[in-house]
């Protein structure tokens, strides 16, 4: 993220950044000191929205928590008061809790923005770990936010969830017993899921800080997955790509203010407006809609453990994707049979949605398992296998020549360097 040589021309402004150069800093990162590359499409503007949906998170959770009570007695009843008392409290909370499913719906698009166009190859293995660092962070984080409200499936939620890691060998009830501060889900729990609530959206920023750094130091990943030859391959980033952050930021905020203003209640569950009650116990236990493929992945095995390794293994794979990926052709666009097995598993990750929605009975059960197996078979198996036998498409001899058309057509180039 180098500063350049850009001067501010106000000469205040240009004193201030030649003793702290935040504005030099911010002008090589985002502005028209930062060359990008010329063809990045619309799936570019997941990245920038997700940091948006954070700024958004982090804002109306503070303001939230003024008024918010951990307290067993008190969780329930305080959020009642911030929807009925407090100036506008309706809206914020409205924002915060459908906030959180925007934030993951942007971040899973982003994520399959970048397996479809092979973001997570060379060299950018680091930049793709810290994404997935940031999305258990998230999980963490949206887990702990929704036990706060304290209503009927957040308690059980948090029961089930935190009981999960009593399955690990000699030390899972010591960790069950420090995550609850006590020997059942009660006011200890609650007091430690709201501080860490509170706290992991700040570490959150703190990755997102570095990710951005690992992107700038290679440069980004372009829908060609093609290295950049020159400066005919590139544009700066301001004007170019911040009005057209600017209207993904528009259409975004209507999806998002249509779930605030007419579906409020739609993504979550009407049994979190019940009080939590240990001694009755929801017919159906649910997360929120997107820890469901985890859960059906969970429940696909009969056996506690191996559940619970499965689920964190969902995530877990994703660090070592990079090398489990063998081919040296990053961009879909090139790889006709990765392409048709990519959209199998946006199919399969669906279906394990599905899945994780419904009790473990019936012909779901099965389905789950299967849906299970093709998750890990298209890592461990497919991807690698694939990466050697795949015959793929000519790659263009550059962005430019793509983009403005080359009447040579493209031509064979050298491969990525792995």
């Amino acid at each position: 993220m180098s500063t350049g040589s850009f001067k501010p021309k106000n000469g205040a402004l240009r004193w201030f950044d030649d003793r702290l150069p935040i504005l030099s800093l911010v002008h090589g990162s985002l502005g028209a000191g930062y060359p990008a590359p010329r063809n990045l499409n619309y799936f570019w503007n997941f990245g920038s929205l997700a940091g948006l949906c954070l700024v958004i998170q982090i804002a109306t959770g503070i303001v939230l928590a003024m008024h918010y009570t951990p307290t067993v007695a008190g969780a329930f009843n305080s959020v009642e008061h911030i929807m009925r008392d407090v100036n506008y409290g309706w809206l914020l909370r409205y924002i915060h809790a459908n906030g959180a499913s925007m934030f993951f719906i942007v971040v899973f698009i982003h994520i399959f923005r970048g397996l479809y166009y092979g973001s997570y190859k060379a060299p950018r293995e680091v930049l793709w770990m810290l994404g997935v660092v940031i999305l258990l962070l998230m999980m963490a984080t949206a887990f702990m936010g929704y036990v706060l409200p304290w209503g009927q499936m957040s308690f059980w939620g948090a029961t089930v969830i935190t009981n999960l890691f009593s399955a690990i060998p000699l030390v899972g009830d010591q960790i069950v017993t420090f995550l609850w501060g006590g020997f059942s889900v009660d006011e200890p729990t609650l007091q430690r899921f709201f501080s860490l609530h509170y706290l992991l959206p700040f570490v959150i920023v703190g990755v997102v800080i570095l990710h951005i750094w690992a992107l700038h130091l290679p440069g980004s990943n372009n829908p060609l997955g093609i290295d950049v030859k020159g400066p005919q391959d590139q544009v700066p980033f301001h004007p170019y790509y911040t009005a057209k952050d600017a209207l993904g930021v528009g259409v975004f905020l209507i999806f998002f203010g249509l779930f605030v203003f007419y579906m409020p209640n739609s993504l979550g569950h009407p049994d979190n407006y019940i009080p939590a009650d240990p001694m009755v116990t929801p017919a159906h236990i649910v997360p929120e809609w997107y820890f469901l493929p985890f859960y059906a992945i969970l429940r696909a095995v009969p056996d506690k453990l191996g559940g619970v390794l499965l689920m964190f293994a969902a995530v877990g794979l994703l660090f070592f994707l990079p090398w489990l990926d063998t081919s040296k052709i990053r961009s879909a666009i090139f790889r006709p049979a990765y392409k048709m097995f990519f959209w199998l598993l946006v199919v399969d990750c669906v279906v394990l949605g599905v899945v994780g929605a419904y009790p473990p009975e019936g012909a779901w059960i099965l389905i789950g398992q299967l849906a299970t197996a093709y998750y890990f078979a298209h890592f461990l198996l497919i991807l690698p296998i694939l990466g050697k036998v795949e015959k793929t498409k000519p790659l263009p001899q550059s962005i430019a020549q793509a983009v403005l058309g080359d009447k040579a057509g493209a031509k064979p180039a050298a491969q990525p360097a792995e």
